[in-house]
């Protein structure tokens, strides 16, 4: 099943139920105005959004205008995001010249949530020289999950998968980690691919507590990178665990796998230009490439075997503060 939100004037927009081949819907109904409503009785809202999946199946639906989506969920009341591939982790101590990281529990921190956004949303920078960088990952939204969850049990409440990209200002970034404290400057709000999908609905791609597909990258229309999501270290399963070690997680929470990276990046490339520079500076000693400039772009979209993209494509361009 594949969820998207349509644009209608209020900061949650309107729920709609999306067909499987992305180009017809029906709206969720006042029952389920927003997917953060759904997501808050989710027992209750699911029954009435795989009917109207079936109904999309049989033919009914108006032609959705993909121009006019927001992200899934504009905003929400929680946004934790791990780093879960331990390639990105050793390609960053390099980038950053920090000392290595072997924690004993998944790394993750709390960004902003009062704003995700849409996939074709211009991207707007104060200035040029905060090292802004793009960051491909893939995220999952839970319902309520109670304090202590084991990894087993926590994967039942995942309940939607997510693509994201988790913008980065690399210049603020080794100041506030050196802090001890947490990111602030260093990251602005993220943006998500049209549709949030069931982890039923990806069918093979999703494999133990892991989005299995390839994230192609294109930067100003240059293929920058196809790394897949499977070697996460840990799952998502894991990763909400963690999360709720010591608390209960209010349902809406979106959790990140943190940049998504494999071992042989020599050969499927990179999902953020921080490695890149990490992988330059291994090679030649220096970087070579340089972070974002105003008027660029950037392209992301998870293909699976078949070709499909069931996330969508997010597809936007950076631009100067007004």
């Amino acid at each position: 099943m594949r969820l998207a939100t349509r644009a209608n004037g209020k900061p949650d927009g309107e729920l709609v139920v999306v067909s499987a081949e992305g180009s017809r819907c029906l709206a969720a109904g006042p029952q389920l105005p927003s997917l953060l409503a759904a997501m808050d009785d989710w027992a209750a809202a699911e029954p009435k959004l795989k009917d109207l999946a079936q109904r999309l199946e049989q033919g009914e639906g108006d032609r959705l205008d993909t121009a006019a989506l927001l992200a899934p969920m504009p905003r929400s009341w929680q946004w934790l995001d791990g780093s879960a591939f331990q390639t990105h982790a050793d390609l960053m101590q390099v980038a950053f010249n920090t000392d290595p990281l072997n924690p004993e529990r998944p790394l993750m921190y709390q960004g902003i949530s009062d704003r995700f956004l849409g996939a074709r949303e211009d991207a707007v920078f104060a200035a040029e020289d905060g090292g802004i960088d793009f960051e491909g990952e893939f995220g999952v939204i839970v319902d309520a999950v109670p304090m202590g969850v084991s990894p087993e049990e926590a994967m039942k409440h995942i309940r939607l998968v997510v693509q994201i990209n988790d913008w980065s200002l690399r210049a603020y970034a080794v100041p506030e980690m050196k802090t001890g404290f947490g990111f602030i400057l260093a990251k602005p709000a993220c943006s998500v691919a049209p549709f949030a999908v069931t982890p039923d609905g990806l069918g093979d791609g999703w494999r133990d507590g892991r989005v299995c597909l390839d994230l192609h990258i294109d930067w100003n229309g240059e293929r920058f990178g196809k790394a897949n999501g499977r070697e996460m270290s840990v799952g998502f399963h894991e990763l909400v665990s963690h999360a709720a070690t010591t608390r209960n997680l209010v349902a809406g929470t979106v959790i990140g796998s943190g940049t998504v990276a494999n071992r042989d990046y020599a050969q499927v490339g990179s999902s953020c230009i921080s490695e890149r520079r990490a992988i330059e500076i291994i090679a030649d000693g220096n970087p070579s490439t340089g972070f974002m400039r105003f008027g660029d772009r950037v392209r992301m979209q998870a293909v699976d075997a078949g070709g499909a993209s069931p996330f969508g494509a997010i597809d936007q361009k950076v631009v100067r503060a007004a």
